[in-house]
């Protein structure tokens, strides 16, 4: 079995990985001793071959050379969004997809913790205030334990972030798409179908949904006005689940509180888009995930490993993707 690995892997991970298949040609895009760190482009010209070659990708190939990687039976995406590749005629379906939920819950969950908490504290304006040597109060400030929390999407993001909410005393109302199974850190669960009834109801919704057909415009200007008045908004999914310019106009009318969008719509945001004028609305370059977290990284190589044990040994995958939603086949939010 040959195996090219487009994921930097260090050499605690590639152990791991040797370990997993010690009899597997390994073929390894990046130097180990570069940061796991640095997002280094692909030499595709230098990896072409070994790619087409390979029963085994860990990581994201090119999508317009999937259609000529015809020995390939096993991607594994270290990312927990799937799109593109699980979008309709892509990939064979001869080829199973995996990818790397499970492993960003604990750091995007924290990040997003830390964006509502600047913003219900007013800690921006403080911030924004130090350069000037403003000495000045800002006013009133609010606290989660009395805010209620809608959780959009209760996959390993949204419910990272419920069981935080929930310590923090707020009440937490969780939206997914099958099943109404409630942990014990959520108070209510609904299907997505009652959105609309129970987001007036929110002070805080928390969107951890990824990109495909359904989450597309899922908040659009409509949907953001039926938002309660002075609430706020957390986007950690895909920026195409909010209308950018919606987002904008309510956050400037005064509607919304505050909004943080660890995604946006485009991606990466133009330097010129009206929405980094936006008030109270904190916009971060697609970090809250990826390795900044060494735990998460960890994961990543750890699910990457036990996908490969299991397809070597014909056993069920541990994140198979359903090619109809862009989800874990498990996974219902």
């Amino acid at each position: 079995m040959k195996i090219t690995v487009i994921t930097n892997f260090d050499e605690i991970s590639r152990e791991k990985l040797v370990k997993t298949a010690p009899d597997a040609e390994i073929v390894w895009a990046f130097d180990q001793n570069s940061s796991y760190l640095v997002r280094e482009p692909l030499d595709l010209p230098k990896y072409k071959d070994d790619l087409l070659t390979s029963e085994v990708v860990i990581g994201a190939p090119p999508v317009s050379l999937l259609p000529e990687m015809k020995k390939l039976k096993l991607l594994s995406l270290s990312m927990a969004g799937t799109e593109p590749y699980s979008l309709p005629g892509v990939l064979s379906e001869d080829v199973a997809l995996c990818n790397s939920t499970g492993a960003f819950g604990k750091a995007i969950s924290e990040h997003m913790l830390a964006s509502i908490m600047m913003l219900i504290k007013k800690l921006h304006l403080y911030r924004d205030d130090m350069p000037s040597g403003l000495w000045a109060d800002r006013g009133s400030v609010r606290s989660l334990s009395d805010m209620t929390v809608l959780c959009v999407g209760l996959g390993d993001i949204g419910c990272a972030f419920a069981k935080l909410c929930k310590l923090m005393g707020a009440k937490v109302i969780g939206v997914r798409r099958h099943g109404t199974t409630k942990p014990d850190y959520v108070d209510e669960v609904v299907l997505s179908d009652k959105l609309d009834e129970v987001l007036p109801l929110a002070d805080v919704v928390a969107l951890s949904v990824p990109g495909n057909k359904e989450t597309a415009g899922l908040f659009s200007k409509e949907r953001l006005a039926r938002m309660k008045k002075d609430s706020y908004i957390l986007n950690v999914g895909r920026g195409s689940a909010i209308d950018s310019m919606a987002l904008f106009e309510a956050l400037e009318s005064g509607h919304l509180a505050g909004a943080a969008s660890a995604v946006t719509d485009p991606e990466p945001l133009p330097a010129d888009h009206v929405l980094w004028q936006a008030k109270n609305c904190l916009i971060t370059p697609h970090v809250s995930g990826f390795y900044h977290l060494r735990e998460t990284y960890d994961r990543i190589v750890d699910i990457a490993c036990e996908n490969l044990r299991r397809f070597m040994n014909d056993e069920p995958l541990l994140t198979p993707v359903d090619r109809n939603t862009g989800y874990r086949v498990t996974q219902k939010y």
